[in-house]
């Protein structure tokens, strides 16, 4: 039972990114699992990972014991398709680039899928590139080349890796990149964080203003930088690619509005305690401010200690 203070009471829904915040590869990340199932608002789950569609995310979060519909989870596949049909008639003429969750969200979306094996002699009116883990140079190349000949280049996101149980792997920034260099230029637009489209999407879906729900995220480049550029709060938790130093060292366009070790900290009453989150969000922003007014080391050595007193302290037990 979380306090009726909890810090998601302030918020009307969440929107929760999964990669290195609710799993890593197969694994789940510690307390994520429990912390999300005892959540009453509304949660959708928002992953830049294009590869897998939205039913074979809900099932994986089922094996680990979250109960998810497919509804419940956005793509930026499914974000990028979005975008299309806001652009471009049914039925238009889309090469799928990534794994089976690109085409998968062009065709729910009414739009008519290419595949990269099916040659020439197509046509192609816009690419939709996404991440998969079995893409190869051909696919890349069919994008190029679509793309050199006129067609709208959407790319789902640019990640630059991806977390695995592993470790880090390409993600699908480093594939846009290769086509980025064969063609001289970047994508038309980008639809997965940090661009707004998938938490917008998301608002969409919820039916409830950006300005009202609370974005989660591990990635200060995506997760929040999307966040502040769609409208919205965001928890920043420490289980995923960036740590408490990247976060202190932020631009104003990636800082976040709370901090926290670990998802616990939604079901937390962040006025609650002398190592409180609102006390940690406070000596965050005092770093922020800090750095921005070009304080000396000493100084930003000094507020730096004291968020990782806070930070310390208010870890759950």
């Amino acid at each position: 039972m979380r306090p009726a203070a909890a810090l998601v009471s302030r918020y009307a829904a969440v929107v929760c990114d999964l990669d290195g915040v609710v799993y890593r590869g197969p694994t789940a990340v510690p307390h994520a699992v429990e912390a999300l199932r005892a959540l009453d608002v509304p949660v959708l789950y928002a992953t830049n990972n294009a590869s897998r569609a939205p039913g074979d995310v809900a099932a994986h979060l089922r094996e680990l014991g979250l109960p998810c519909a497919p509804e419940l989870v956005a793509t930026s596949s499914q974000a990028g398709a979005w975008l299309m049909t806001q652009r471009m008639p049914a039925g238009t003429s889309v090469l799928a680039v990534g794994g089976p969750g690109v085409a998968t969200a062009l065709e729910e979306a009414g739009l008519t899928v290419l595949r990269p094996d099916a040659g020439a002699g197509h046509t192609v009116s816009a690419v939709l590139q996404g991440y998969g883990p079995s893409v190869t140079a051909s696919d890349l190349a069919e994008a190029a080349y679509a793309v050199q000949a006129g067609a709208t280049w959407v790319a789902t996101n640019t990640d630059a890796t991806l977390p695995t149980d592993r470790g880090m792997a390409p993600g699908n920034g480093s594939l846009v990149a290769a086509v980025e260099r064969a063609v001289g230029r970047g994508p038309d637009v980008v639809a997965g964080k940090p661009a707004p489209p998938l938490y917008l999407l998301c608002a969409e879906r919820l039916d409830i203003p950006a300005g009202r729900v609370l974005a989660v995220g591990d990635r200060l480049d995506t997760d929040i930088e999307g966040a502040v550029a769609a409208g919205m709060d965001s928890l920043f938790v420490l289980t995923g690619v960036d740590d408490l130093y990247a976060c202190l060292e932020a631009p104003a366009s990636r800082r976040p509005t709370w901090v926290a070790p670990d998802l616990r900290a939604l079901a937390t009453d962040p006025d609650a305690g002398p190592a409180s989150l609102v006390r940690l969000a406070a000596a965050v922003r005092a770093v922020h401010a800090a750095r921005d007014a070009g304080a000396p080391s000493s100084e930003l050595a000094r507020l730096t200690e004291r968020v990782q007193s806070l930070l310390g302290d208010v870890t759950p037990g």
